[in-house]
């Protein structure tokens, strides 16, 4: 990966940032240089590189793929009141609300920038299926917010929500990266199922995470529970012990935020929740692996099915 993460990395060091405003600029320097795991770019790259080899010319929609990511980050952690992004402390919490906001507006701007270098034939088309991709993670942002104060949430309503927030921007840089490529139709829908498989099996591996991962994931441990946020470990849990019995065990008066992440861990520990969570990260992460067999074979797909076993076994 080491060597798409090179390319991605000068990338962004050589998008211009003007010195001011300060408080515009100063934040997305601060946001591109937490640097992150570049998912999505380097997706972008190895699609593309599955069907042509000078990913020079996939550069540009792996930024923007990336920039609008981060753009997303920055107002998500303003609605979630987030206090850590990569371990640091977010835009938000580091200046403010409003510079969040503000500077994550720009990066949106960067994004479509980036966009209008890319020079193919069909880039109205890619341009208008990015725009529905957008608009979806946008969805998938709101229904997450729905979900606050909804009272009943099924299991099958989280996986269409995570499937939009995550799933489909993942599935959008494999496809766009070989659409970019001269790839054909059916190799560009198989990309696109391929990355829906493995953004939910990230967003699944994410929420286990949360909850059960160690020292160094990059957020705050137990966060998702703290929040009351509703993902699969805790619809999960409320199928099996019932919605009263699940609100005593949340509305407990815990002594700190410690102890009440310590009980829910327990609950989801004793309800083997945590082996469901993970079984749905087995079964996507397999019929990822399993679109595989319909695409070229060489160096990039390889890369690509050795990226995808990775998830199974990642702990940030």
């Amino acid at each position: 990966m080491e060597q798409y993460l090179a390319h991605i990395e000068e990338a962004l060091r050589k998008i211009n940032l003007p010195d001011a405003p300060e408080k515009l600029y100063q934040p997305i320097r601060y946001t591109l240089d937490l640097g992150g795991k570049r998912v999505r770019p380097f997706l972008v790259l190895l699609a593309y590189q599955i069907f042509q080899k000078d990913i020079e010319k996939a550069l540009p929609l792996a930024l923007a793929i990336e920039l609008f990511h981060n753009f997303t980050l920055l107002h998500d952690d303003v609605m979630d009141n987030a206090p850590l992004r990569r371990g640091k402390p977010t835009v938000h919490a580091h200046w403010n609300r409003d510079v969040a906001i503000l500077s994550g507006d720009a990066l949106m701007i960067l994004a479509y920038q980036e966009l209008a270098k890319i020079q193919h034939p069909d880039l109205a088309n890619m341009l208008g299926f990015f725009n529905e991709i957008a608009l979806a993670v946008c969805e998938g942002q709101q229904m997450d917010m729905d979900f606050e104060t909804q009272k009943t949430v099924s299991i099958a309503e989280y996986m269409e929500m995570i499937r939009k927030k995550t799933a489909v921007l993942v599935g959008a840089s494999l496809k766009m990266g070989a659409w970019l490529a001269g790839a054909n139709t059916q190799e560009q829908n198989t990309l696109y199922k391929l990355g829906e498989d493995m953004g939910l099996a990230f967003q699944l591996q994410d929420d286990y995470l949360d909850v059960f991962g160690k020292a160094g994931f990059g957020k705050e441990i137990g966060g998702d529970i703290l929040a009351h946020k509703k993902t699969f470990l805790l619809l999960s849990l409320q199928a099996k012990i019932g919605q009263n019995a699940l609100n005593t065990l949340l509305e407990q008066p815990y002594a700190n935020p410690q102890e009440k992440i310590a009980a829910l861990r327990k609950a989801y520990e004793a309800q083997e929740t945590d082996k469901a969570n993970l079984a749905q990260v087995v079964q996507y992460s397999q019929e990822a692996l399993q679109a595989l067999q319909h695409l070229p074979k060489n160096q990039a797909s390889q890369w690509l099915e050795y990226f995808i076993q990775q998830l199974l076994e990642r702990e940030k």
